[in-house]
């Protein structure tokens, strides 16, 4: 029998919601909390288990609502601060926001100072509900999942301008019939709306040639070229990879291996470059495993959101398991 792999924690922060969770490639871990209340930071390094204000505390003003991490192998920390509107919001946000307020910002890990900043002019900010971010230096592009307007968007880095692909495709959306249970309970919140969300969890390949993807109401794990992101030319060029299950978070190792949360089941699962899918760990601690990091010591850390434990969920009543943890696991 094939031996279990051992979750590890890394750190801990109370009531503090933790969502992104990156490594760099020196490996120093990186922490984003959402602006839910009680809040600290927004954006952390956690050192031996203790965060600091990434990259200052007086820098912390400047987030609205830190969304996703990405470390890239130029060493720079991308940080996705994304605050939707209501006809968008996600749990947690703000119901009287008219329009959404987003922002890219990408720091050198070398200096802790701050190089570029893109605010996304010609999205529909209305509508918009940007969620995860990767970075494409072979082509001077980043792809994030926008789940509010159900597309994928392509940032082009040099000039600032984006564009949306695939947008309503069958790949991106959500099955509308699906009602997503976990802790033996189905999410639906205290307005009698069933969480729903279109396009979410996204991987880049490290040879930045394939772009993984998939919603969370629904139960396949679909892929797309780089070149046809950035080409624009998408038609028939989608591939349906496997089935995996209810999935939120995802990231890709140099094996090929693209891992995946698995919330139902309290697991982290992995499709390899064969197409199989395994369990990398099961354990009852994991709960709705969202963001992943791949250090360069060979662990996937991710973090725990417990987002189906919200009150909004419950009628008020807070079901989270506290504190709110980040883990690592070995890589296979």
């Amino acid at each position: 029998m094939k031996a279990q792999v051992r979750l590890i924690e890394v750190a801990s922060f109370g009531q503090n919601q933790v969502i992104g969770c990156k490594v760099s490639a020196s490996g120093r871990l990186f922490a984003g909390f959402p602006k839910h209340e009680p809040f600290l930071y927004a954006l952390a390094e956690v050192k031996n288990g203790k965060r600091t204000p990434y990259p200052d505390l007086v820098s912390q003003g400047r987030f609205k609502n830190v969304q996703d991490l990405w470390t890239d192998e130029q060493d720079n920390l991308w940080v996705l601060d994304a605050s939707p509107a209501v006809a968008a919001a996600a749990p947690g946000a703000d119901s009287r926001k008219i329009t959404g307020d987003f922002s890219l910002y990408e720091y050198s890990l070398k200096t802790n100072k701050l190089i570029q900043v893109y605010t996304f002019d010609d999205l529909d900010k209305t509508h918009s509900a940007l969620n995860d971010v990767r970075i494409d230096h072979s082509r001077e592009l980043a792809y994030l999942s926008d789940p509010g307007l159900c597309a994928i968007v392509v940032l082009d880095l040099k000039t600032g301008k984006s564009r949306l692909a695939l947008q309503n495709h069958p790949s991106t959306k959500a099955d509308p019939n699906f009602t997503l249970r976990l802790d033996d309970e189905d999410v639906i919140d205290d307005k009698r709306k069933r969480f729903s969300s279109n396009i979410n969890g996204i991987a880049l390949t490290t040879d930045n040639q394939w772009f993984y993807y998939r919603a969370i109401n629904q139960t396949k794990l679909y892929r797309i070229s780089t070149e046809a992101l950035a080409s624009g030319k998408t038609d028939g060029k989608v591939e349906l990879i496997a089935e995996t299950g209810v999935c939120h978070g995802m990231t890709a190792d140099s094996k090929g291996n693209i891992f995946l949360s698995d919330s139902p089941n309290n697991s982290i699962t992995y499709v390899d470059s064969k197409g199989k899918l395994n369990t990398l760990v099961k354990d009852p601690r994991i709960s709705w495993p969202d963001s992943m990091g791949i250090s360069p010591d060979g662990y996937l850390y991710f973090s725990c959101s417990q987002m189906n434990r919200l009150p909004k969920f419950h009628q008020g009543v807070d079901k989270t398991d506290y504190p709110y943890r980040i883990y690592k696991v070995k890589l296979p």
